[in-house]
């Protein structure tokens, strides 16, 4: 969790406002930065392009799962759950953001690659669970055909 983030959870709790103990979360404030940096800001977008949260690419005689969209937009997000399969939502790591630049939301080479990789054909059908940081959540159900890239 980044400085400010833990700021804003400790002002939430302070506040008596909504944390979700269980998971760790706490609600942040909804102050449009203009960089793309809270639920507000970047719900619409991740709403608008939910079809492409995720792709799967054949690569190498494996399954990469890519989740490049969702880490494009993930400052308004405190979490990242997928399920592969049928099998429950597991949480995924999400880069923190880069505030303090010009970008914030840009993906760098120390955020690590956007994608876990798989045994090939293994992947039939991928769920996805966005938390966003005012503890929102949205989800999305996909099968392989839907998703696969050419």
């Amino acid at each position: 969790m980044s400085k400010t983030r833990l700021m804003a959870a400790v002002m939430a709790l302070a506040l008596g406002q909504s944390v979700l103990a269980d998971e760790g979360y706490v609600a942040e404030p909804q102050i449009p930065t203009g960089q793309f940096t809270t639920a507000v800001e970047v719900k619409p977008i991740l709403t608008a392009t939910k079809a492409q949260w995720i792709a799967i690419r054949d690569f190498n005689g494996q399954d990469l799962l890519y989740v490049t969209q969702i880490y494009a937009w993930r400052c308004g997000l405190v979490g990242l759950k997928v399920g592969v399969n049928g099998a429950a939502p597991e949480a995924w790591p999400v880069p923190p953001c880069h505030e303090g630049t010009a970008s914030p939301n840009a993906i760098t080479p120390e955020d690590g690659l956007p994608y876990r990789s798989y045994a090939a054909g293994s992947l039939e059908s991928v769920s996805v669970e966005l938390i966003y940081d005012d503890l929102s959540t949205d989800t999305a159900d996909y099968d392989r055909a839907a998703v696969q890239m050419p």
